[in-house]
């Protein structure tokens, strides 16, 4: 399958504290008898990140990862057990920064569902999809706020079923959402 292009991240090695940490995900869509879904997972309850929550496969961008889609993959493999090679980078959405210090790289890929999922433990509690279709509809997204860390935030949720997806997942879906709507 074609990769794309490789798109190289550089953080510089005395970079300042307050920097923000390069992350990649994949935003997995997956086919499935002419329906698209996404695929979802929620992190370990015990993680020391981001514990319990929905997220994308993804995590840091790691030092000998050759790119963004290089670290999405990889993420994903490790996360899921999903292989590089059932997947199709189609683009990349825009950069994402979140308050707990990451500016996060989405990359969309297409997977071919002939893969077997392989949680990683530690990190996965569940894998599951979404209808694409439901995460179309702007309906389905509402903005919440709270006072965290001195400041007014402000961020998307969404509930599908037993699962509530927000903050930066939520925001890469929205963005997702807007692109493919127009």
């Amino acid at each position: 399958m074609n990769k794309g292009p490789s798109i190289v991240v550089e953080v510089p090695q005395n970079a300042a504290s307050k920097a923000l940490c390069p992350a990649a995900v994949l935003v997995p869509i997956v086919n499935r008898a002419g329906n698209a879904h996404v695929l979802l997972t929620r992190r370990a309850d015990d993680h020391p990140h981001h514990a319990g929550q929905i997220s994308f496969p993804g995590g840091k961008i790691a030092a000998h990862d050759e790119g963004i889609e290089a670290a999405a993959l990889r993420e994903t493999d490790e996360e899921t057990g999903i292989e590089g090679r059932h997947i199709e980078i189609l683009g990349h959405l825009d950069a994402h920064s979140t308050g707990t210090g990451f500016t996060i790289y989405p990359v969309v890929g297409l997977v071919e569902p002939a893969f077997d999922l392989k949680p990683c433990a530690r990190e996965v509690a569940e894998i599951f999809e979404v209808p694409l279709s439901f995460l179309m509809m702007a309906e389905h997204y509402r903005v919440e706020k709270i006072f965290w860390r001195g400041q007014n935030r402000a961020f998307y949720v969404i509930d599908y079923r037993s699962h509530r997806i927000w903050g930066a997942t939520a925001a890469i879906l929205k963005m997702l959402q807007e692109r493919l709507t127009g």
